[in-house]
């Protein structure tokens, strides 16, 4: 795994507001509920696009307010593209149409604030933003970028009272723009603004998952988008693709109290989907920590909708202090997945039971698999408002096709192993399989402050400490780690005061490390990239996501949803080793020979570290099976 992003670019956090969210069920650490939870409110985009103005900006903030998701907490009330077509006075400034704003910006601002709202606006990181390139009820807008002006443009909207800015990527992405130095200069700008004004300002990172925000976007600003738009213009919602943005957003390390992935806003109420499909999207946004934005028109919507978003036990998952993602812990069949949640608290966990197959099925989730003792637990089903009972061993419950069940289950933590620190790092972490576990460190800090942790050099990801009032506290991450006792955890920048850190094992997520034995260097995925296509290739071992790959149904599966794939189903010697979304095609089949090769399905070639190269970076292709070192490979 390369590791292209210096450490020094992780450090600068942008301004981060809290949301006001629902407290979960059980006490947590004052550290943890310092932390911002992830956003919720509206945007307009999805229903209303760049077709905007005052009036309908103050519908739907009466709509929020009347229809009690204010006090659900749903607080910001972002306004998206269509706002601003481009112009700027003589010295620079932004300027608007004040037909469509009487009073300015400022005014719609000062209208949300006396609703108790928070405002939210937008722009984009290039020279044009998407009202140029993607005109949608207004004319091409030239100019509607803040490339050149991101200083200014920061400041002005402080002043002007905004509390978030999203900055999408349509200028920056036609430009050709570096998304990491771009954001990270967005990033300084906004925190340059904040120290003239003394307004904070929440930075929303939209660049689609360009180049793999998920590496860099902690430390950065408090949210990132990681996928394509969940609907675009004219469309109606669909499950499809909110399954495919749920996918994409699934960077369990990277995510942590206060920096979140962002799989875009809700469709929940919309044209396309039915009230079981909101329930089941609202789900997978909870469970995995994802700020919620709603984007229906909230003048019109049903009792039934407005009750799904005001889910209140729904809303604590989501917005749990302790700021951890889901993980996938388990696909006994596939497409039939089980997702658990480490909340806040001891013992306690969200589950989602993912039907995504066309017939009803009896799902189960065994406590072991959660990183929880077999003894008896109590499950209850979120939707239903029910406890359901007290269960050993695990809980099983029909699911539905293309449905999900959302429980809490209270259980029993399993034994965790506490280390203590050497200064900002802990080493001897010992993990009985690769794969993800919950790393809770104590620690106590004067003031708030961020470090960077790396764990066995995989790439880096920041961690906020918040002041800890004189009394020890923690904060919590997921991490991947590797078979054995040779795990190190390593702080970097200006880490607090550590004291211990606690590991509890996640044994639904384990699987292996493919290693070479020629290198002695393992199957890799370049840079914890999720695209379809991306070629394996050779890299120093460090059991990060990207090399934890799970033996299931013959298949050889990493971060959730890709699988080791044959290219275009080739036969040939040299053809391409990539990553593709699993699909149970027989390009997608391994078997895993006693002697240490790996053989494809359709065409019987071994598994080749090519040109018996050993260096970081070989690309990894099927080969005729000749017994070289170069094809032999150890599971660790």
């Amino acid at each position: 795994m390369k590791l292209r992003h210096a450490l020094s670019a992780l450090l600068l956090i942008a301004g981060i507001v809290p949301a006001v969210g629902v407290p979960a069920a059980a006490s947590t650490t004052a550290a943890e509920a310092a932390v911002p939870a992830p956003v919720m409110g509206w945007a307009s985009w999805n229903t209303f696009a760049a077709k905007i103005d005052y009036a309908t900006i103050k519908a739907q903030a009466d709509a929020l307010v009347s229809s009690g998701l204010k006090d659900a907490g749903y607080d910001h009330v972002n306004i998206d593209e269509g706002w601003w077509q481009g112009t700027r006075d003589s010295a620079g400034n932004i300027t608007v149409d004040t037909a469509e704003w009487p009073g300015g910006m400022q005014a719609i601002a000062d209208y949300l604030h006396s609703k108790g709202l928070k405002a939210g606006i937008y722009t984009d990181a290039g020279r044009d933003g998407c009202g140029y390139y993607y005109p949608t009820g207004r004319p091409a807008a030239p100019g509607s970028g803040s490339e050149g002006h991101y200083l200014q443009d920061m400041l002005q909207f402080q002043r002007w009272g905004f509390d978030f800015v999203k900055v999408d990527w349509c200028g920056g992405d036609a430009e050709g723009l570096d998304p990491q130095s771009t954001y990270q200069a967005i990033s300084d700008a906004n925190r340059a603004a904040t120290a003239q004004t003394g307004r904070t300002l929440t930075l929303s990172i939209c660049n689609w998952g360009k180049k793999n925000p998920w590496n860099w976007g902690a430390g950065m600003a408090p949210m990132w988008r990681t996928s394509n738009d969940i609907i675009f213009y004219g469309q109606s919602a669909t499950l499809p693709q909110v399954l495919t943005n749920f996918d994409q957003a699934q960077h369990p390390v990277s995510q942590h109290a206060g920096y979140v992935n962002d799989p875009d806003m809700l469709t929940v109420g919309m044209p396309g989907l039915t009230a079981a499909q909101g329930r089941t999207e609202l789900a997978m946004w909870a469970v995995s920590g994802a700020p919620l934005l709603a984007g229906n028109n909230l003048a019109t919507m049903s009792a039934e909708t407005a009750a799904i978003f005001k889910n209140r036990e729904v809303i604590a998952v989501d917005q749990d202090p302790r700021g951890l993602q889901g993980v996938k812990v388990a696909e006994d069949t596939a497409g039939r997945q089980v997702y658990g949640k480490v909340l806040s608290g001891s013992g306690r966990r969200a589950v989602l039971l993912l039907n995504r197959t066309s017939s009803a099925a009896t799902m189960t989730v065994r406590w072991a698999d959660l990183g929880l003792t077999t003894a008896a637990a109590k499950v209850r089903n979120l939707w239903a408002a029910q406890d359901v009972g007290s269960f050993g061993t695990g809980y099983s419950v029909s699911v539905p096709v293309n449905d999900s069940v959302l429980l809490t289950v209270q259980g029993t933590d399993a034994a965790a192993a506490s280390y203590p620190a050497s200064g900002s790092r802990f080493t001897g972490i010992t993990a009985a399989a690769t794969g993800l576990a919950v790393a809770t460190f104590t620690y106590s800090a004067t003031a708030p402050q961020t470090a960077t942790l790396a764990v066995n050099g995989q790439q880096p990801t920041v961690l906020a400490f918040p002041a800890t009032g004189g009394t020890p506290k923690t904060v919590s991450a997921v991490v991947s780690l590797g078979k054995g006792n040779a795990n190190t955890l390593t702080f970097s920048g200006t880490p607090p005061q550590l004291s211990g850190v606690t590991i509890l094992p996640l044994p639904g997520s384990n699987g292996v490390q493919v290693a070479g034995v020629q290198s002695g260097r393992c199957v890799d995925v370049n840079d914890n990239g999720i695209a379809n296509g991306i070629q394996a290739q050779l890299w120093d071992c460090a059991a990060g996501p990207n090399q934890t790959w799970v033996p299931v149904r013959g298949q050889l599966v990493v971060n959730g949803t890709k699988c080791l794939d044959a290219y275009n189903s080739g036969t040939t010697n040299g053809t391409a080793v990539v990553i593709w979304d699993c699909n149970g095609q027989r390009n997608q089949q391994w078997t895993l020979n006693a002697d240490g090769t790996i053989t494809n399905a359709v065409s019987g070639l071994c598994l080749d570290a090519s040109g018996a190269a050993t260096a970081n970076g070989t690309k990894i292709i099927l080969w005729a099976c000749g017994g070289g070192a170069n094809q032999q490979w150890t599971r660790r």
